[in-house]
């Protein structure tokens, strides 16, 4: 289970106790310690699309700044995509990579570079190696995982998959993501009779995304005790993270940062 930390500065976060015995630096973040004002209020890390309430990007940067400094002793250089809700994998140590590219997650073996993506109701899983020398980013809303990001991702990591470790962070819970039936439909060819779905007579449904994430990483062979999870819902709880759906879309955004293990 993911633990709750706080820092001297006020910023509040959660870690995972895999990783951490690891020493990989990492976090998944809450809306709390941050410098913006309602209804980004605090911690926010990024903009909502199409809305035409905006943070300062100032702010956004103190706020990952606060972040970083929480879980790291010397900056690093962050790395991020530009989020399609697809499954395109980026490597951030490819001579190409440039931040702001379309992908959904990302990946790196230098020490200088902190991954990051954002989510407000998405899935953010974090993954390691059992050295914490290559690490990755993922971020995985419903089309992400029937795009098969989290299995893609595993795949460009080159590793053995019984040698990894996962984080599955706060997410929208199973009580608060109501879908369409064509959703459900998508989830039932993806995952047959283990399909993480409850369909209603109206033949609208919720999905488990959190589930849906764990089952793709058992089935890529990771072992269910190399696997951390969390009960925290964005959706329900408010005080703690920004929420899309609840909020109508005026809302900020968490983060998921990893970094390799410099020793």
């Amino acid at each position: 289970m993911l633990q709750r930390q706080a820092s001297s500065s006020g910023v509040v976060y959660y870690t995972s106790p895999l990783l951490s015995a690891a020493a990989v630096p990492h976090a998944f973040s809450t809306r709390l310690g941050g410098i913006s004002p309602p209804p980004m209020d605090s911690l926010n890390l990024g903009n909502p699309t199409g809305c035409a309430v905006q943070d300062n990007t100032d702010r956004i940067q103190q706020n990952y700044q606060l972040l970083q400094s929480a879980i790291l002793p010397t900056p690093r250089d962050r790395c991020f995509v530009h989020q399609i809700h697809g499954g395109i994998v980026a490597n951030a140590d490819s001579p190409t990579f440039e931040n702001g590219q379309q992908a959904d997650a990302l990946l790196t073996t230098d020490t200088k570079k902190i991954l990051a993506i954002r989510t407000a109701d998405c899935v953010p899983i974090l993954l390691s190696d059992a050295s914490g020398k290559i690490v990755a980013a993922v971020h995985a809303g419903w089309r992400g995982v029937i795009a098969n990001i989290i299995p893609n991702t595993i795949s460009q990591m080159h590793q053995p998959a019984d040698r990894l470790l996962a984080a599955i962070g706060p997410c929208i819970g199973f009580d608060a993501f109501e879908v369409g039936p064509e959703v459900l439909d998508h989830f039932l060819t993806a995952f047959g009779d283990a399909a993480p779905i409850r369909r209603a007579d109206n033949g609208k449904g919720h999905v488990d995304l959190s589930q849906a994430c764990c089952l793709q990483l058992l089935r890529a062979g990771i072992p269910q005790s190399q696997i951390d999870q969390t009960d925290r819902c964005t959706f329900r709880d408010g005080n703690e993270f920004f929420s899309h759906r609840r909020d109508n879309g005026v809302t900020g955004r968490m983060a998921a940062l990893i970094g390799p293990r410099i020793s």
